[in-house]
């Protein structure tokens, strides 16, 4: 090999460490990756853009200095059926170093099986957990009317989960908003849906175990 054909190929080599080594810098450099699969409570369903409580999050990382991207993956009207099936390609991309995990509400409003919906749980929480991740599990829980029996029921689904695969739990993503004696006040016209001033309480229930994750 000539000499110029060799300090063309070593320049070409480095050149080549030089990007790789760029590109990796770049990628570690957007931080840590929280993953918020959920649905229209996480979606910002009826709200402006950035008041919904995953931005919020973001916002709350950020004045606190912390490293970590919010990468919301939810979609309104999913169901723990959906958030299934797509998690695989959500993980692939974006390679979260903590999920969350908040759906089941729509199960409920569908009248599916609570067994389906406690399978598509711990399917969700155990891959997210086998590609490296820590997962937070969201509980939801259902008014009275939905009968004693399967309110309980309901709402055991999220323990359940959470204390198979040992993952933290928030027990109740709308505490202080839907358990209020003017709780009324505090949703949209559908009644399902929280207004804005309702979102920084949701952040409040879920930071409360997420922050001991990152």
């Amino acid at each position: 090999m000539s000499g110029l054909r060799r300090r063309a190929l070593v320049a070409h080599c480095s050149l080549g460490v030089l990007l790789g080594a760029s590109s990796g810098t770049w990628a570690a450099a957007q931080g840590p990756v929280v993953l918020v699969v959920g649905d229209s409570l996480s979606a910002e369903y009826g709200l402006k853009a950035g008041d919904g409580w995953v931005a919020l999050l973001q916002q709350r990382l950020t004045a606190q200095k912390k490293p970590h991207r919010v990468v919301n993956a939810s979609i309104s009207g999913d169901t723990t059926a959906g958030g299934r099936s797509r998690l695989p390609a959500a993980l692939k991309a974006h390679r979260p170093s903590v999920v969350v995990v908040e759906l089941g509400g729509n199960d409920a409003l569908r009248g599916l099986p609570l067994a389906s919906t406690r399978d598509n749980l711990l399917a969700m929480t155990q891959a997210a957990q086998a590609a490296g991740a820590k997962v937070l599990i969201v509980g939801m829980q259902v008014p009275p009317n939905y009968g004693a029996a399967y309110t309980r029921d309901f709402e055991a689904v999220f323990a359940d989960v959470a204390r198979q695969t040992k993952a933290p739990l928030v027990p109740f993503l709308l505490k202080g908003v839907a358990d209020r004696a003017d709780a009324a006040d505090w949703f949209q016209p559908d009644r399902i849906h929280p207004v804005a001033r309702a979102h920084p309480v949701m952040l409040d229930n879920v930071w409360a175990a997420l922050s001991r994750l990152l």
